[in-house]
């Protein structure tokens, strides 16, 4: 097994001069060499063939014991030096101080096509900045993980990726829902692959401490490998890298939007600086349309991460960037203007993707108001948020009073819902038929253009769940069958058709299903 190796992050930034496995404060270091943990009877569950080959290897190299020893972390690559990184961040709102890679070890850079791979393995042990923690990640939260980054790739949406899923035949003790009821579970490791792994939280730790040689040291090296076109450092160059990281996370978060995702924990520590969706933990889809859900059960009281605040979140996250790199500038107002220019570009690119999930194409003044009237009649009455839009592509022009009907599918208990939400389901109908016809698009195009911007498969809480359930068992089909289903969840697989489907009652407060930890 033959890998291009080509690190660059250990070898261009500074590294922590101690050396042992402790816990402890990470001073002038961007990263802490590691050596991950031995599993003690390592099993390859599933490995991603499409990142195979972004790495140079193919599905034969992913049977090897080679493959097996160096992604589980049972042997360390040759001329390799793994390493956890260090970052800081804001959680829930509030100063964390040191975080860095507690659960994460980087294990080297690849190089192919003239694409760079940094490749992590989550669930292999200690670091010093595991905190309380163990460094080991369990069979549900990896499963989760592996599924999700891949779904979301095929989704469109910018994501990291995910190379393979092991046990590690060691049992892990995890209180799953912080409630003192703590149980042993199965061990697993994630593979886990990103052109870097450079979160906002990576800056903010050098700037809580004055830091600012090693602040610039890490910003440069970030705009020279993954912004080059930005130019040599200079304070213009910092602007606009962090224009173009706000830029890309709000394409990011607009993404999440469009196909109802709820990432859970969005700390600043959870924020790619590629604008990259990262850390799958407490994540959730919508089932029923709700601006006030989140998956996450540390975040139940005040909801600060719920699917409607995603975007003011991704803004608060980006404010704490600014004040990281205000240091480089040493001005306030540059920061502002781009701060300012998210809020209006997400104004514009929020209705803009609106529209797309309607099959609109011309822009009309009244589109915001015929948003705003559909999410109020989508809360109104329980209703299915993914096939909501993809049963909506159906609509034919000219028959508003048939409407309902196409959707119909898609309202949990529509025999409770009552006669004034279907009265104002008509109204929306016929203003929406109202507005299709200043469209040029035949019903066949339209629907065409609304299937490829309104997915037909997400990866439903209870979906991952089911996987989780046969898995614990022994049982790896499930995971292999939800893999190839979400390669194509624009795609109608009427093989598939049971997963298009409402949330089975069964999953609506189950653990798991429709309540999450960070636990994992």
């Amino acid at each position: 097994m033959q890998l291009k190796i080509s690190n660059t992050f250990n070898t261009e930034l500074p590294s922590d001069t101690h050396t042992e496995n402790s816990r402890r404060q990470v001073f002038e270091a961007t990263h802490s060499y590691v050596t991950p943990k031995v599993p003690s009877n390592p099993k390859l569950i599933h490995a991603s063939a499409a990142m195979l080959e972004a790495i140079g290897l193919n599905e034969k190299d992913s049977h090897s014991k080679a493959f097996l020893d160096i992604f589980s972390g049972s042997k360390i690559y040759p001329k390799t030096k793994p390493y956890a990184m260090a970052y800081a961040g804001h959680q829930f709102g509030n100063w964390a101080g040191q975080l860095g890679d507690g659960r994460a070890i980087n294990l080297f850079e690849v190089e192919h096509n003239k694409k760079r791979w940094a490749i992590q393995l989550k669930g292999s042990g200690a670091t010093p900045y595991s905190r309380q923690g163990d460094g080991f990640a369990v069979l549900r939260s990896s499963i989760r993980e592996y599924l999700c980054s891949e779904a979301m790739f095929h989704l469109g949406v910018p994501t990291t990726r995910a190379l393979s899923l092991m046990l590690s035949g060691d049992d892990v003790l995890r209180d799953m829902l912080y409630d003192g009821n703590a149980d042993y579970e199965k061990g697993a490791i994630v593979s886990r692959l990103a052109p870097t792994f450079i979160r906002f939280g990576n800056f903010e730790l050098f700037a809580a401490r004055n830091d600012t040689k090693n602040l610039k040291k890490l910003t440069d090296y970030t705009i020279k490998h993954f912004y080059p076109e930005l130019g040599k450092p200079s304070k213009e160059t910092y602007i606009k890298f962090f224009a173009a990281v706000a830029n890309r996370t709000l394409d990011m978060i607009i993404h999440w939007q469009r196909v109802g995702f709820v990432h859970g924990v969005m700390n600043t520590d959870n924020m790619s600086i590629l604008g990259l969706t990262i850390d799958y933990g407490p994540y959730g889809w919508l089932e029923d349309f709700d601006f006030g859900w989140t998956p996450n059960t540390t975040d139940k009281q005040n909801k600060r991460y719920r699917f409607g605040n995603q975007p003011n979140i991704g803004l608060w996250n980006l404010l704490q960037l600014a004040n990281a790199l205000y240091t480089l500038v040493d001005e306030a107002e540059p920061f502002e203007t781009v701060l300012n220019q998210y809020q209006t570009d997400f104004e514009t690119k929020s209705l803009q993707m609106m529209r797309s999930k309607l099959g609109l194409q011309i822009e009309a003044a009244s589109d915001a108001k015929l948003m705003s009237d559909l999410q109020d009649c989508l809360t109104r009455h329980e209703t299915d948020m993914t096939m909501f839009f993809r049963l909506l592509s159906n609509y034919k022009k000219g028959f508003p009073e048939a409407g309902l009907e196409h959707v119909h599918k898609a309202i949990y208990k529509p025999e409770q819902q009552k006669y004034e939400i279907k009265a104002q389901w008509k109204v929306w109908f016929k203003i929406y038929d109202q507005r299709l016809e200043k469209e040029l698009l035949s019903d066949a195009d339209r629907k065409d253009k609304m299937n490829k911007v309104n997915p037909k498969y997400v990866l439903r809480n209870y979906m991952a769940q089911l996987a989780i359930d046969d898995a614990d068992k022994g049982d790896y089909k499930l995971i292999d069958e939800l893999f190839e289903l979400l390669k194509q969840p624009y795609q109608e697989q009427p093989e598939n058709g049971k997963w298009f489907t409402k949330r089975p009652e069964w999953a609506r407060h189950k653990v798991g299903c429709s309540m999450l930890s960070c636990s994992s």
